[in-house]
């Protein structure tokens, strides 16, 4: 069997919250292997976007391990935390982040130009890339010219610039109209079928989540089959 691309081995994070210890991800284990597609599926406040910080790297589990493509990193140092974020893993959120001063070619440019890039390579990346997600002709174009729909597809362009192995999205349709959620998560999905990428998607769409691979939840604390 490949190794996976993302695993969680035996994780935990809790928070204090005045006098007590809230637990939200209890010895956690999970693994997801490249181009596979997973929905994770959870109430409000059971620790999805927890997870995503966790897996992503953008928190440390208070125990276990994170390992990404085979590296150990919960003993990393943050230099070196940051430089697997930058390069391995894109994010995608409910709402787009984009540089509102920033033309559409210019926001999914950019993480290719801090990753050291020449400029005219990461211009050519980011145009195949808003191609493929339909919206080359609205390149040229800042942020509040460009509708909900093409907004997140930007932004997923941007996410997957530096052709990550792993992708987390935390609701990426959660702000569209049920058509153009649609829209935009046949665009993710394509990306993700045509790249190899693996991705965890957090989404309370039941619809586009039966369309995935697989679906999870969170239960006490720990990932099990929803």
């Amino acid at each position: 069997m490949a190794q996976p691309v993302l695993e969680l081995k035996s994780v935990s994070r809790a928070y204090e919250q005045g006098h007590k210890q809230l637990v939200i991800l209890d010895q956690c284990d999970f693994a997801l292997p490249a181009g596979e597609m997973v929905a994770l599926v959870a109430p409000s406040g059971a620790g999805k976007s927890t997870l995503l910080h966790v897996a992503g790297l953008l928190e440390r589990p208070d125990a276990g391990d994170v390992i990404l493509n085979g590296t150990a990193c919960g003993r990393l140092s943050d230099d070196q935390r940051t430089a697997i974020r930058r390069n391995d893993i894109g994010f995608v959120y409910q709402f787009h982040h984009l540089l509102p001063e920033f033309s559409a070619l210019e926001n999914v440019m950019m993480p290719q130009l801090v990753r050291g890039l020449a400029k005219a390579e990461a211009a050519d990346r980011a145009m195949q890339l808003l191609d493929y997600m339909k919206v080359g002709k609205r390149a040229e174009h800042r942020p509040s010219e460009l509708s909900g729909g093409e907004q997140q597809r930007v932004a997923i362009a941007r996410a997957v610039a530096n052709a990550p192995l792993l992708l987390l999205a935390d609701e990426p349709t959660g702000n569209l109209d049920p058509t153009t959620s649609s829209y935009v998560f046949e665009a993710l999905e394509a990306l993700v079928r045509k790249s190899g990428l693996a991705a965890l998607i957090a989404t309370h769409n039941h619809q586009l989540a039966r369309r995935m691979d697989r679906v999870v939840t969170l239960d006490d604390g720990r990932i099990v089959p929803a």
